[in-house]
Parts: C-alpha cells; structure tokens; sequence
C-alpha cells in the first residue's frame, strides 16, 4: 500500500481466487504509484470482479489492466459495467477468455457508451452473440474516444455484423477492429461494408475465419472503393480460394489504394504485390503436418 517504487503489478497464472482479488483490490485503493496490473487467469469470479469495480471507482492511477480468464460471466459484468461507466482513468483494459453473454454484452455496450476514457478495449473468447453482440455495437457507435476494438472469436453473426456497420458510420475515432471468427457470412460482410463506405478513421479491420466467400469480400472491398476518404491501411480477409472477379478487385483497390496492404488469412506473403498474377496460377497443395 505505502510501496512507491513498483509501477507494474504482474500477477498473472496464479490461483487469487475471489478472496486474493479482493486483498489486491484494497491495496490497490490505497496505492498510487502501480499504473499497470495484470491478474489474468486468477479464477477470481463474481467476488473477484466485485471487488476490483470497487477499486476502480476510487482508484485513479490504474491506466493498463488485464483482467482475461478470470470466469466472468454476466453476472460480474454488471459490476464490471458500472466501473467501466464511473472510470476514466483505465485506458487499456482485456476482458477476453471469460463468460460473458447476451446480458453481459448489453451491460458492457451500455458503460462503453458512457466511458470517457478507454482508449483500448479486448473482449475476444466470449460468448458474444445475437442482442449482446448487437448492444456492445452500439456502444462502440456512441463512444468518442475508442481506438482499438478486439471483438474475435465470439458469435457476433449477421446481426452483430450489422450493428458494427452501423457503429462505423456513426464512430469516427475507431482505428482498429478485429472481428475475425464471428460466423459473419455475405449478408453480414455486406451489412458491415456499409459502414465501411463512409468511415474515415478506421486504419486496420481483421476478418479471417468467417465465411462470407468471394461475395463477402468484394463488398468489403468495393465499400473501400467508393469511400474516398478511407483511411484504411490493413485489410485481413479469410483464407479462401479467390475467384478471377475478388483477385481483380483487390488489384483495382490497390491501385486506388497504394498503401493498403491486403492479407488473406493474416498472411503477408500478398502484401503490395500483384494479386492478380499470384492468384490466378495454379497452386500446389500443401498439407499440414498433422494431416500427412
């Protein structure tokens, strides 16, 4: 509590259960030196997401906190919801590998609407899905100070896609989305693209691991095409065999685009190159280790 030499607390991979949390949290009320603290993977639970909301309602010099595969579920989301609305100081905060559901989705897209402060936000491995994947959208859409958003490997679907389109017409300080394995198909691509059409500020926009086939991308891209304020500079779209139409498409981009690097599956072995001549020859069939 008196220490003013430690900066950064790291007590990551441990077993702080609900009891350990709540010891670090009132410390953490009285201290004013630590701007950095990690208690991942504590098992800390609903008493445990209590007690560090408490903490943030008083503390003011926590700035960078990770809080991912604590099991949260929603019912910790709605104490974790109103820290994050009173809370101006966090600005990177990971909330990834928990439990959050629909109810958690539409506490936390509520308090994200308010918070004035959160610059970074990670919520990947959730249960994000239908009307809570919907509601964190719309949080995003209202909130003026977000600039990175990792909503991967939850459920958003079509709707949730949907509602992120909408957000990006809406947000214009948002520079980096990640909704890569969301189970956002064509429909969902397209609703997303958009957003895209008139967004000015988003810079990189991560989509592998959906399927929303050839159609999918090339509304993403066309969007890209027809905004010519985009600011975009990443693009990631899924791992799938490219048809003549998308390979000649993310030659026209690029050439509207110069400095827009394209990756199929987050690989960089397409980046600013011919597309065209790499994807139209034949291909040889690597397999996996693991499938030999």
């Amino acid at each position: 509590m008196a220490n003013t030499s430690v900066v950064s607390l790291d007590l990551a991979d441990n077993w702080l259960l609900g009891e350990g949390a709540a010891a670090i949290a009132e410390m953490l009320k009285e201290n004013h030196s630590i701007s950095a603290v990690d208690l991942s993977d504590n098992k800390m639970g609903i008493e445990g997401a209590k007690a560090i909301s408490a903490m943030l309602l008083e503390n003011t010099t926590v700035v960078v906190l990770r809080l991912s595969g604590n099991e949260f579920d929603d019912h910790a989301a709605k104490y974790l919801a109103d820290a994050i609305t009173a809370n101006s100081k966090v600005e990177v905060l990971d909330l990834s590998y928990n439990k959050f559901g629909h109810k958690a989705g539409e506490a936390l897209g509520a308090a994200i609407a308010e918070n004035i402060g959160l610059k970074e936000l990670k919520i990947s491995w959730n249960h994000l899905h239908s009307e809570g994947a919907v509601a964190l959208a719309k949080g995003v859409g209202a909130n003026v100070f977000l600039k990175v958003l990792d909503v991967s490997y939850n459920g958003f679907g079509n709707s949730g896609a949907a509602a992120l389109g909408e957000a990006l017409r809406a947000n214009n300080v948002l520079e980096e989305l990640n909704v890569s394995n969301n189970r956002i198909s064509v429909e969902g691509a397209l609703r997303l693209a958009v957003g895209l059409r008139e967004n000015k500020t988003l810079k990189i926009l991560r989509m592998i691991r959906n399927p929303m086939q050839n159609e999918g991308c090339c509304g993403l891209l066309k969007a890209l095409q027809a905004n010519s304020g985009t600011g975009m500079e990443i693009l990631d779209l899924p791992d799938i065999a490219w048809s003549k139409e998308l390979a000649e498409l993310c030659e026209a981009v690029q050439t509207l685009l110069p400095n827009l690097l394209l990756r199929r599956g987050g690989s960089t072995r397409l980046q600013r190159k011919s597309l065209l001549a790499v994807e139209l020859r034949p291909q040889p069939k690597v397999l996996a280790p693991w499938a030999s």
